[in-house]
């Protein structure tokens, strides 16, 4: 029989870690429980302590429990940000190896924040408005005196459209998709001398939120991306 075709035996660590994932599935343990203690998993499961190590740190890898050092593993709150940070290493290594998926992650941002601002122009409460002035405040105050604080009061206007809706997968998503396009941002001087333009296009978005103008919006946003697009390119 060929070496492909046998089942090869798994590590206890992957059963035990099986067993302990179906139960925080089924709300055997909720957020704020802790886990039983190291002894008590290895009576339970009938296992040696590294077998329940090797478990429990790979739960702790997929931000299911935190390990604190003298203390039992305590269960966290499911978050879209803890989701999408399990997929971070995976994107980093598809976006370093794969030429053409830098473009497909720049049209999946446009697809994305085209809907979002549309969306913020239907229904934009007066502290989410207040919220985006302020960062285009802070973004004219850094205008030719700090790069770095220019940049990042401008990816956080972006987030904040995104937050506006409420929705916290949104908002992970914003966040996601700007922190791997910044591990391809070539170079700060790239920006240069172009600050003034993002920050004007940034104020037409704004303007048209301001006057909940949907299709204002959508063509700004659309412009601004699209411009941007050269901003980002493998290191």
């Amino acid at each position: 029989m060929s070496d492909s075709l046998k089942i090869s035996r798994r590590k206890l660590s992957d059963e035990v870690f099986d067993r302990l994932y179906q139960q925080l599935l089924e709300g055997a343990y909720a957020p704020g429980d802790s886990l039983p203690s190291e002894r008590e998993l290895m009576e339970s499961f009938g296992v040696g302590r590294p077998a329940i190590r090797e478990a429990v740190q790979a739960l702790e890898r997929l931000g299911l429990v935190a390990i604190h050092h003298g203390q039992r593993p305590k269960v966290l709150t499911p978050s879209a940000d803890g989701m999408l940070a399990q997929i971070e290493l995976t994107a980093m290594h598809l976006l370093a190896t794969e030429p053409a998926t830098l473009d497909h992650l720049k049209e999946a941002r446009k697809f994305f924040e085209v809907g979002m601002v549309a969306r913020a122009a239907r229904k934009l409460a007066p502290k989410d408005l207040a919220r985006l002035e302020a960062l285009v405040a802070e973004q004219r105050r850094a205008l030719n005196r700090d790069i770095k604080a220019f940049i990042a009061a401008d990816m956080d206007f972006h987030v904040a459209i995104a937050e506006s809706t409420g929705n916290p997968i949104f908002v992970a998503v914003s966040r996601a998709m700007f922190e791997w396009l910044a591990r391809f941002h070539t170079s700060l001087i790239h920006w240069k001398g172009s600050e003034h333009v993002t920050l004007e296009e940034h104020e037409r978005i704004l303007a048209a939120l301001k006057k909940a103008d949907e299709g204002a919006a959508i063509r700004e946003m659309q412009a601004h991306l699209e411009r941007a697009r050269s901003v980002y390119a493998p290191s």
